[in-house]
């Protein structure tokens, strides 16, 4: 899903994405699978089914992108759909985005987010306000209601909200999981070289995120590239573009990170 290009996918594109997912972990991983139905025909609750069931049907979890027909529902209406559709899984991952991401998006009212924890199959969602404050509010809710249930945390330009109980489904860490993974590491050993490896992510992740936030994923090729990774910088056709001096930035920031 992340960096991934789901809201610009057709059909046919989405399952070879699948199918090489399953192809690469050869059954022995599970992973996760967004759910796109955004400016599709069909009835709502059908169209999120058959995406689901294509990402469970290979092993995956569905994560359940938000539609804008939601920015029109009251709060019980908003909670009793996601039961319905969860309703038919072991295990579902949501979904709180930011409109700065994308137009479908929405953060939730506190009502929704509390009625989404009490479904039991819903095992956490993602929260991409990229605010603090509203993150900090949804782990309060989260310890109150049901301590077990995933935040996990989309605030690229705070990455160290994971030290306040979030957990991360960052689009920055697909820029460089191994960096991602040595912090980790450090977090857990207590080493203080965690910090400034830390400060070096943020930077990268400020350089990344900044207005257009969607370009993010054009940065992540340029990065990507730099490092040798893939034979091209450019994203997909549909992806809004970064400017030509990316790559002098972006060139800093490996630099800074050791690379």
């Amino acid at each position: 899903m992340d960096t991934g290009y789901a809201n610009y996918l057709k059909d046919d594109e989405r399952a070879l994405v699948l199918d090489l997912t399953c192809e690469v972990l050869d059954g022995g991983e599970s992973f996760v699978g967004g759910v796109f139905v955004e400016q599709k025909e069909g009835d709502l609750l059908d169209l999120y089914r058959r995406g689901a069931d294509e990402v469970v049907e290979r092993g995956g979890v569905p994560i359940l992108f938000q539609s804008s027909e939601f920015q029109g529902w009251e709060s019980p209406k908003i909670v009793e759909f996601y039961g319905e559709i969860c309703g038919f899984y072991e295990e579902v991952l949501g979904f709180e985005l930011g409109q700065m991401f994308a137009p479908n998006g929405m953060i939730f009212e506190e009502e929704v987010v509390r009625g989404l924890m009490g479904i039991p199959s819903l095992k956490g969602i993602k929260h991409s306000s990229l605010s603090r404050e509203v993150e900090w509010g949804r782990l309060r809710l989260r310890d109150e209601v049901r301590p077990d249930f995933k935040i996990y945390t989309g605030n690229d330009l705070g990455i160290d909200m994971i030290e306040y109980g979030s957990d991360y489904l960052l689009g920055l860490a697909a820029f460089c999981p191994e960096k991602f993974a040595e912090r980790d590491r450090m977090w857990e050993e207590g080493d203080s070289a965690y910090y400034e490896l830390s400060d070096h992510l943020q930077y990268l992740g400020n350089v990344a995120f900044r207005p257009e936030v969607p370009a993010y994923k054009h940065s992540c090729t340029i990065f990507q590239h730099l490092l040798g990774r893939i034979p091209a910088s450019e994203p997909h056709a549909r992806c809004p573009r970064r400017p030509e001096w990316e790559r002098e930035i972006l060139s800093d920031c490996a630099e800074r990170l050791g690379y």
